[in-house]
């Protein structure tokens, strides 16, 4: 599933491209996206991220919001377009044709008036609020991957990143949230940054069938340290990289240096 680095760096590209154009012509080719109105003959003001959503905000002030799911992508082709299989729909533009391919048919798209997802969601890049965080933390006995992972808090952090994040502040990721501290409430903030920013300069991360805008594969996971690595050796410690299973998801891990 695409996650937030994937999707802002769709969102950064998204801007380049249809900001400021008019939308000609919507297809809807699968008919589970449900019917779209209100879009056709509107300018696109802004594409913004909310969590793993995407937003194209209209200048009728409504927006139109995208949710990848599974195994969407977008792809931008200029001039007459050639729609690959599991093409879902196409937006026209003067400059080309915007698609949505999505073999798995779970990505979800609606007109909506409001982009936001509401008050007590925080974005990982921009509003973490550890404080806040850790008072909803020291309520909760999940360990602190699914609480990371929880879309209801924080937007945007799925599987990967939580690995990733949880392996860089040598936290285990079996923790109850309750048990993790202030200091390392603050550390996990700075490395998610960090580690986020760091993916979105790589276009993502391509582990299946992950492309951005154009195509293209992203290149951070070969920068991963510990998810898919399981058996390898940690780059760190020189322990092996275990897997195990956390909320039904693969949770990859060092052992060694994730104790605490």
């Amino acid at each position: 599933m695409p996650e937030l680095p994937e999707v802002e760096s769709l969102r950064r590209q998204l801007s380049d491209v249809i900001v400021n154009k008019d939308i000609i012509d919507m297809k809807i080719i699968d008919g589970r996206l449900g019917a779209i109105y209100g879009v056709i003959g509107r300018r696109v003001e802004s594409v913004n991220r909310v969590g793993k959503a995407l937003a194209i905000l209209l200048d009728s002030g409504r927006s139109l919001l995208l949710h990848l799911r599974m195994t969407g992508r977008m792809l931008w082709q200029s001039g007459s377009p050639a729609f690959p299989p599991h093409t879902r729909f196409v937006i026209r533009f003067s400059s080309g044709h915007l698609l949505l391919i999505d073999p798995r048919r779970f990505a979800t798209l609606a007109v909506t008036e409001s982009e936001r997802q509401g008050a007590l969601v925080r974005d990982p890049l921009h509003d973490f609020r550890v404080r806040e965080l850790m008072e909803i933390a020291k309520r909760r006995k999940l360990p602190v991957k699914s609480f990371l992972m929880d879309q209801r808090l924080i937007a945007g952090i799925g599987n990967i990143y939580a690995c990733e994040i949880l392996h860089a502040v040598s936290v285990n990721p079996l923790r109850p949230a309750c048990g993790i501290t202030l200091s390392e409430w603050k550390k996990i903030e700075k490395t998610a940054g960090r580690i986020l920013e760091e993916a979105i300069a790589c276009r993502g991360t391509t582990v299946s069938d992950w492309r951005d805008l154009f195509g293209e594969k992203g290149s951070y996971q070969d920068n991963l340290r510990v998810y898919g690595r399981e058996g390898l050796s940690c780059r760190r410690c020189r322990g092996t990289i275990a897997r195990i299973k956390i909320g039904g998801r693969g949770t990859f891990f060092c052992p060694c240096c994730q104790k605490r």
